[in-house]
């Protein structure tokens, strides 16, 4: 398996919630898809997406962690959940 390229980001949305980026390479199909629904879908971004496919995934797979559950319900419903 190849290893991710990522750069710790030290923006912090709030003291439990940090940023990470990495960079990946999307087949051109993929990428055409995510523009055209975003395209039709304003309140969607790539970052909203990719979160919620990550974390839809992971759920599918059966992890189970209450943050990743907010996660996911807050980008599929434009939720925002504070504790």
């Amino acid at each position: 398996m190849q290893e991710l390229n990522y750069n710790e980001n030290s923006k912090v949305i709030n003291h439990k919630d940090e940023v990470i980026s990495f960079k990946c390479e999307l087949q051109e199909n993929l990428q055409k898809a995510m523009k055209e629904f975003v395209e039709e879908h304003p309140n969607w971004d790539q970052y909203r997406i990719i979160q919620a496919a990550i974390a839809g995934f992971l759920m599918q797979k059966g992890f189970q962690n209450r943050d990743l559950t907010r996660l996911y319900i807050g980008n599929m419903f434009s939720m925002n959940f504070k504790d």
